[in-house]
């Protein structure tokens, strides 16, 4: 039975992405199983691999560090094996270079890019940019297929992932300014928004994911 492993390193919203990845493998009729996990062994052994993430940059990566053994399976699985792997909200943008939230910080460093602070050019929006958005598919990519234009999806985030390479951005969201909503390249995919609190578009992006064959 495939195992698809989220990582449970303090700042996930791990109850509404189990559930969520529960219903997708229920609803598509796969035979996956879901495990939420702070042990480098499950995750090194895992088909597919999820990384949330809700909170600063900084706390978050501590967090991730703060287990022993944690980024060595992760680089053992996304980069060495590379198995499918995505990133959620600040999950994804642990896969950036830099994170500049408070200070700067290393990433993982998978895509290259930083995470700088969202900055509407219209001053009345607010910041954290926070609520449903369309997202706006800008490559074609299997996380993603199937989604109609105007496809609907739940932000909530003070910074962003700003890839140094274009073609690593799989969509956008338009905030006072155009913002990274999905990232990608191989096996390595990443949301900025939340999937798990996406309704229809959370449910076929997660579907997708447990389909994709990188």
């Amino acid at each position: 039975m495939p195992v698809v492993a989220l990582i449970d390193y303090g700042s996930g919203n791990l109850r509404s992405a189990a559930k969520a990845f529960e219903r997708a493998v229920s609803e598509a009729g796969l035979a996956d199983r879901v495990v939420v996990t702070a042990d480098p062994a499950v995750v090194r052994d895992a088909d597919r691999v999820v990384l949330p993430g809700v909170g600063a940059f900084a706390d978050c990566r501590h967090g991730l560090f703060s287990l022993p053994g944690m980024d060595e399976a992760l680089t053992h699985v996304a980069i060495d094996h590379g198995r499918p792997f995505l990133g959620i909200c600040v999950g994804m943008q642990l896969m950036a270079e830099w994170g500049r939230e408070y200070g700067d910080h290393p990433g993982l460093g998978w895509i290259p890019g930083e995470v700088v602070p969202v900055r509407p050019a219209d001053p009345a929006l607010k910041v954290p940019h926070m609520g449903w958005n369309d997202i706006t598919v800008t490559a074609a990519h299997p996380l993603l297929a199937g989604l109609a234009p105007g496809s609907h999806a739940y932000f909530v985030h003070s910074y962003h992932f700003r890839p140094a390479r274009p073609g690593d951005v799989l969509a956008c969201v338009d905030y006072g300014g155009p913002l990274t909503a999905a990232v990608g390249r191989d096996n390595l995919a990443g949301t900025q928004f939340h999937p798990e609190k996406s309704q229809a578009t959370g449910l076929a992006v997660l579907t997708n994911f447990l389909r994709w064959r990188p």
